[in-house]
């Protein structure tokens, strides 16, 4: 009997490791083929994950913009094989991270990955005091689609590309009918209609997308995806992208012809003509370039030929991804950036001149999610971009104005030395061995918020303290919950909890010489029980100052 539930048992396992090679193969069949939602379905029925596989699943998550889930996965990989993990895992785990919001964790693994020293906080305030614009946005309505993106001025009306279609095959990537082009009419509160395909002679089976016209709209340059699948370093059959060019004749699109420097090794994509038609820029991860994708500039001739593609090298490239290129009517170049230090994933960027420095466009546009596609009217200082911070791509439009910076008056706190709001001595004061907010602290709380909105560039530091009875321990444990309280109840009134941060000190900095326990007044030892608003971002302004008198001087 002991031997045959001993053979039952080995048969068992056979039979589990069998069913666990054939989950696995599946899913790596699917990984291979690029249907990325198939394979995480597979890989997460697999049971013992291996390296390989937690590697896979993060990424199937990480390219559908399922950030939540790749972080988790990314989080498990590198508990599990710390230390043993290629670069490229670390830099998409932090860019998951920024999606979450969670920037410090992020700045680690950036570094980590990048070799570079990456510091969310002093970047984001530094580039809120230099970003020339801020923008005001608000998605496109009638934008009904799973995925709409890349608007194009079209004449009095735009183009863009869409997955609507349901007549179109569905994309095994993302489970969507592949893209086509449409155009609508756009109204001036960004509302569209009127909405059409372009002809089948633009629009095929395949995906095409980012249109952009010449200045009568008659020319036209487009992306749309090679039927043919040629095998990449990896050994994986990818059908790459290739520009085209089609001209409007007699109200019909015709002539419509692959550009020559286009190749079905390499991908050529996302084309922006310059007003005067005699540049186009473009995306490509074409030999000799940096990494992956970068912006290339290509002269157009006037007989119809075409010069040899540019690199706008490494003010605009780095080893990561650079696309969507939108060469603007006061030839300014705007691009979207993995590479360049932004707010996670794709962030705007714009560069101009020799382009030899790249500016990120701020958080007033850019988010933690993919945000591209950005096309403006700077006469007009209206334009659309597009984003999937919600989850799906979707098109936004925008207004953008000057970003005027008004210093924000602070006042020197004796104790400490430090910056702080001036709003009744900056501090609110707690009940002994108590986190909770008292009714009398509010109006001084209500005073911080109405202070951070005047001051919208200004981020504040809630530091918080205890009096000395009580062990060390407790009383830091405290002092963090009184500063969590204090944070709590700003954020509920409306403050975005990026422009918060929080610090407990425990007994450690006392404004008196109550010390120890048992040595002064209750009146005494309550004036230690404080929570005090610092203004976080002053040093990194004094550093921006600094640096632009250097700038002056030279």
């Amino acid at each position: 009997m002991k031997n045959l539930y001993s053979t039952l048992f080995i048969l068992f396992l056979s039979i589990t490791a069998f069913g666990q090679r054939s989950d696995i193969k599946e899913a790596n069949r699917f990984f291979a083929q690029a249907a990325y939602i198939d394979a995480a379905d597979a890989y997460e029925k697999v049971n013992n994950k291996s390296q390989e596989v937690l590697q896979n699943l993060g990424d199937s998550y990480f390219f559908v913009n399922q950030m939540k889930n790749a972080a988790e996965v990314y989080e498990l990989l590198f508990l599990r094989h710390d230390g043993n993990v290629a670069p490229e895992y670390q830099f998409r785990f932090a860019h998951a991270l920024m999606a979450q919001g969670d920037y410090v964790k992020a700045d680690k693994y950036m570094n980590m990955a990048t070799g570079e020293n990456w510091d969310h906080e002093k970047f984001a305030s530094k580039l809120d005091t230099l970003v020339p614009h801020k923008f005001k946005y608000d998605q496109v309505m009638n934008n009904q689609s799973s995925s709409d993106f890349g608007i194009a001025f079209y004449g009095d009306r735009i183009a863009f590309a869409s997955t609507r279609n349901q007549e179109r095959p569905i994309y095994p990537w993302n489970k969507m009918p592949t893209l086509d082009l449409y155009s609508a009419k756009m109204s001036e509160k960004g509302e569209m209609s009127d909405i059409v395909l372009f002809s089948d002679k633009i629009n095929t089976d395949s995906h095409e997308s980012s249109a952009t016209f010449n200045q009568d709209g008659t020319v036209m340059f487009f992306d749309r995806t090679n039927e043919k699948r040629v095998k990449n370093e990896e050994d994986v059959r990818v059908a790459h992208i290739r520009i085209y060019r089609a001209e409007k004749v007699n109200g019909e699109w015709t002539n419509i012809q692959a550009l020559p420097f286009t190749s079905e090794e390499y991908s050529t994509e996302h084309p922006s003509l310059s007003a005067d038609g005699t540049k186009l820029y473009f995306s490509s991860d074409m030999p000799g370039g940096s990494g992956s994708f970068d912006i290339y500039v290509v002269n157009v001739n006037e007989d119809g030929t075409y010069g040899s593609p540019k690199n706008l090298g490494p003010g605009v490239n780095t080893p990561q991804r650079e696309q969507f290129p939108f060469i603007s009517d006061e030839n300014i170049l705007y691009f979207t950036s993995d590479g360049l230090q932004g707010f996670g994933n794709l962030d705007i960027f714009r560069t101009e001149g020799d382009f030899s420095k790249s500016e990120n466009l701020g958080r007033s546009i850019n988010s933690g999610n993919d945000d591209f596609a950005f096309v403006i009217k700077e006469a007009d200082e209206i334009g659309y971009f597009a984003s999937n911070r919600r989850g799906t791509d979707n098109l936004y439009r925008f207004t953008r104005e000057e970003n005027v910076i008004v210093e924000a008056p602070t006042v020197t706190d004796e104790t400490s030395g430090q910056d702080v709001i001036p709003i009744d001595g900056s501090k609110i004061y707690f009940d002994f061995d108590k986190a909770t907010i008292k009714p009398e602290s509010k109006p001084i709380l209500d005073s911080v918020v109405t202070y951070m909105n005047k001051y919208s560039n200004i981020k504040v530091k809630v530091e918080s303290h205890a009096d000395a009875r009580g062990s060390d321990k407790y009383n830091m444990d405290l002092s963090k919950r009184r500063a969590a309280s204090t944070v709590n109840y700003l954020v509920e009134k409306g403050i975005d909890k990026a422009r918060l941060t929080s610090e407990g000190y425990g007994e450690s900095r006392p404004v008196n010489d109550c010390t120890k326990p048992n040595m002064c007044t209750e009146a005494q030892y309550a004036k230690n029980r404080r929570s005090v608003f610092v203004v976080s971002n002053r040093e990194a302004k004094k550093e921006v100052k600094q640096e632009m008198e250097k700038e002056e001087e030279n």
